[in-house]
């Protein structure tokens, strides 16, 4: 007994020296409930199909080649080809993979909720814009990627499809479980599809900030890549879909990014990497030995009304301007109303770029 006291002892001086010297919160597994146990092995799950799964299994495919099995890439190429507009075309969503019981102890880890400011009609569709990107948009994978939010509950008859960039549709049997999750390519043949294709009842959710807005992603900065995207408020106007604003409160809260400010040298380089990856680079820091757990900092994700918008087959930039004014106004009416529930200071407000 006294042994496990004073290893335990060591422990938290260890956890708590280590915080100190590096600013690295350490993930205290011993002192853990197994409820918190098992949300954190879940999030590992979670970050390790994010980040590694694709690399491993481009790397998996390639060494089959040159193995007695290699007749197994060669069938899957085929089927690669076969597939290959697939995201463009509605995707194909697994629901025994976005019902699993691991995306609840995630959701759980923050924790994450998702709350409805008011009810959407399911005999229209409508293109729902999700602010800020954060690290890696955790908000729109765990409420729109799969069901751990009981999206259902709060939308009743609205079916929603998460959108990405085409990059996570290239790499082999990766792309599966991404279309398992029921997400599909951003692009806008994708986008139009999708609320021209299957009937009404759709939402098509899409982060506009993109990997730009996840090199502002700091704890307490509310800071949007939004003033000159403006193509989703073109498909919005061609096609007559209602716009819905949405603000995840604490999103970019989940990790510490190095310093980078505008002009800085490693903002510079940032930027040139995102030109050639078409993805962003942060340097970020968490929880965990490297530091790559989230911290358990709460994510609650509020929908807004929606914007009607009047259908305009050919509208002109004026009038592209003026409902992206609009939207504008709806969203920072939305942050607004709702930062003091979430711990939001009166005095921050968002910093629209």
């Amino acid at each position: 007994m006294d042994l496990s006291i004073n290893f335990l002892a060591v422990d938290v001086s260890f956890c708590d020296m280590a915080r100190e010297i590096s600013g690295v919160e350490l993930a205290n597994v011993l002192h853990s409930t197994q409820e918190r146990r098992l949300q954190t092995l879940s999030v590992c799950l979670f970050l390790f199909l994010y980040i590694c799964f694709g690399l491993i299994c481009a790397i998996l495919v390639i060494w089959l080649l040159f193995t007695p099995f290699y007749v197994i890439p060669l069938v899957y190429a085929a089927w690669y080809v076969y597939d290959l507009r697939t995201p463009e075309r509605g995707g194909r969503r697994c629901e025994w993979i976005r019902n699993m019981k691991v995306w609840r102890y995630v959701r759980d880890y923050f924790p994450m909720t998702l709350r409805s400011t008011c009810p959407l009609d399911p005999d229209k569709n409508y293109l729902m814009i999700y602010h800020p990107h954060g690290i890696i948009t955790t908000g729109v994978i765990l409420n729109f990627g799969t069901n751990a939010a009981d999206f259902h509950e709060h939308f009743p008859g609205i079916r929603c499809t998460g959108t990405s960039l085409n990059f996570q549709f290239m790499l082999p049997l990766y792309r599966e479980y991404v279309l398992a999750l029921g997400f599909c390519s951003c692009s806008k043949q994708s986008i139009e599809h999708l609320l021209t294709s299957n009937g009404l009842g759709n939402a098509v959710v899409l982060t506009v900030g993109g990997a730009s807005e996840a090199l502002d992603a700091h704890p307490g900065s509310f800071t949007l890549t939004l003033k000159h995207r403006k193509g989703f408020v073109r498909i919005a106007m061609r096609h007559g879909i209602p716009l819905v604003p949405m603000f995840g409160f604490g999103e970019n809260d989940l990790y510490n990014q190095v310093a980078n400010p505008p002009g800085s040298r490693l903002r510079t380089f940032q930027t040139f990497m995102m030109k050639w990856l078409t993805f962003s680079t942060p340097v970020i820091h968490g929880r965990g030995i490297v530091g790559i757990l989230p911290f358990r900092r709460p994510v609650n994700v509020v929908v807004g009304g929606p914007l009607e918008v009047a259908k305009v087959l050919s509208p002109t930039e004026d009038q592209v301007d003026q409902v992206h004014q609009q939207y504008v106004a709806r969203l920072v009416s939305l942050f607004e109303t709702y930062k003091s529930d979430y711990g939001v200071s009166p005095q921050q407000h968002l910093n629209i770029v």
